[in-house]
């Protein structure tokens, strides 16, 4: 075994016992932190195929903004328990069959990929192919995908409704009814002396 094929296998170990980990932990602090070690080994499977553009954008993009801010949210949210009740034990026939749809699926595209013309010519850049490829032959899934994205993120937003409890509110109807009577009263008291 080559020390390439090493650090790949290390790498490779590394991503599916952290991905595994991000899925099966209680602890939404710890599976975020799963979640970035599985970032990280991605990253540096890419940088290993050649393609160090990607890896340095996952490494950037999704460890240094998006981690960050999941972290950031999780540990300001208010609640005082952190840890997800619920098992998961139950969930698992309905994971098994999305994870083998998934790899029915991956097998099926990767049985039938051709590599493009346009990475097989030697003297090219990877970036530039990726931004020639992605932009010319794959511009409509790239937008919808986009638009995919979009959607998503409103459906979540608008489906987390959270309910603050315990704000303070002015109602303007009732500071238009006060009294001064209610606000203010005026108290005789005879004066005291002390020597």
């Amino acid at each position: 075994m080559t020390l390439q094929s090493f650090i790949f296998f290390m790498f490779a170990g590394t991503l599916i016992a952290s991905a595994t980990m991000t899925i099966m932990s209680r602890d939404p602090v710890r599976s975020a932190l799963f979640l970035v070690l599985s970032f990280f080994a991605a990253a540096a499977l890419w940088i290993l195929l050649t393609a160090e553009f990607l890896g340095l954008v996952l490494i950037l993009v999704y460890v240094g903004a998006v981690m960050t801010l999941f972290l950031f949210v999780i540990m300001t949210s208010h609640r005082v328990d952190l840890t997800i009740k619920p098992s998961f034990s139950r969930y698992w026939p309905y994971a098994l069959a999305i994870v083998l749809l998934f790899m029915l699926l991956a097998l099926s595209v990767l049985s039938s990929y051709r590599t493009p013309s346009q990475l097989i010519r030697a003297n090219v850049d990877n970036t530039a192919a990726l931004g020639s490829i992605l932009y010319t032959h794959y511009v409509y899934p790239f937008e919808i995908m986009g638009l995919l994205l979009l959607v998503g993120i409103i459906a979540a937003i608008s489906l987390n409704p959270r309910v603050i409890r315990d704000r303070k509110q002015q109602d303007p109807s009732q500071q238009i009814c006060v009294k001064p009577s209610d606000r203010i009263r005026l108290i005789k008291m005879k004066p005291s002396i002390r020597s």
